[in-house]
């Protein structure tokens, strides 16, 4: 983080740099971490950020909400420690946690970009909060991504939750599927029971990528782009995300096609998906893929 005039808020973990004019806002959450697998969650957040030419607004001191040094396996401990490149022997790029809030005043919009915390979630979702309180947001809607039993070549599958039930009945005339899930939650989870504690309505559209591909996943950031603009009413252009998406998509189905065993696989899953089908068991396909040794990126 560079060196920035500071405004102070109440809560010395966060940083406000700007007090412009926001009523009645919304508030797009997207980070990295387990829910942002494709990098879906923050690709499509940076995209409102970049589109709208956001501004910062705020940021949370990340020090003490993450594990940086995880002692263990070098697979687990890379999970946890900032990432670095280094070039011809020169330190070039750095990068720890962060947590920035961007606005733009035309659509009385605020998004929040940052990383998954490790630790204190109660008091990290309290600063989030913080800034609700102060910039009159009344809509908080977290994107996020996980991997599922689905095809790469059919509109991805977007599931949602909210905070109560006329959330759940507002957001009804899209293409969502409901979520039913019990299992290890996420800090969107605990967000959007803090927010309805609050009066904030909050909703979590959290899309479904293959399993079997490794990497950025842009149809499904397009996807999600171009349903959550609809939701908070702002016009984006789609073109260079949806020839991101079809290069994408076409580029898969070569490497696939050129598999023979996982291509049948990949086309079960199409028929499937086609009927509606959906309760295959990803462990499955998931020990399958790995058994294999197959990722396809």
């Amino acid at each position: 983080m560079g060196v920035k005039n500071r405004v102070m808020a109440k809560n010395d973990k966060l940083y406000i740099y700007e007090t412009p004019e926001i009523h009645d806002a919304t508030l797009l959450i997207g980070l990295s971490g387990w829910m942002n697998g494709g990098r879906v969650s923050t690709e499509t957040v940076g995209f409102f950020i970049e589109t709208l030419d956001a501004e910062e607004l705020a940021e949370i001191d990340a020090d003490e909400f993450f594990i940086q040094s995880f002692p263990g396996p070098m697979e687990i401990a890379a999970l946890f420690r900032p990432h670095a490149i280094i070039e011809d022997g020169l330190v070039t790029d750095y990068e720890p946690p962060s947590c920035v809030f961007y606005y733009s005043q035309e659509h009385n919009l605020i998004l929040f970009e940052g990383d998954e915390p490790h630790l204190r979630w109660d008091e990290f979702t309290s600063l989030i909060l913080n800034v609700c309180r102060n910039y009159d947001v009344r809509r908080v809607y977290f994107i996020g991504s996980v991997a599922d039993v689905v095809p790469h070549s059919r509109e991805p599958r977007i599931r949602y939750s909210g905070s109560d039930e006329e959330v759940i009945h507002q957001l009804s005339e899209y293409n969502f599927n409901i979520s039913n899930y019990e299992g290890p939650a996420s800090i969107s989870t605990y967000l959007t029971v803090r927010c309805q504690e609050e009066g904030i309505k909050m909703a979590n559209f959290v899309a479904a990528i293959p399993v079997y591909i490794d990497g950025r996943n842009p149809k499904c950031v397009e996807t999600l782009v171009r349903l959550i603009s609809k939701i908070i009413g702002v016009k984006v252009d789609l073109t260079e995300l949806r020839e991101d998406a079809d290069k994408f998509e076409k580029k898969l189905t070569e490497i696939i096609e050129s598999q023979p065993e996982l291509a049948e696989r990949i086309h079960q899953l199409e028929e499937d998906y086609d009927k509606e089908v959906f309760n295959r068991e990803m462990g499955d396909l998931k020990n399958w893929l790995e058994q294999r040794g197959i990722r396809v990126d």
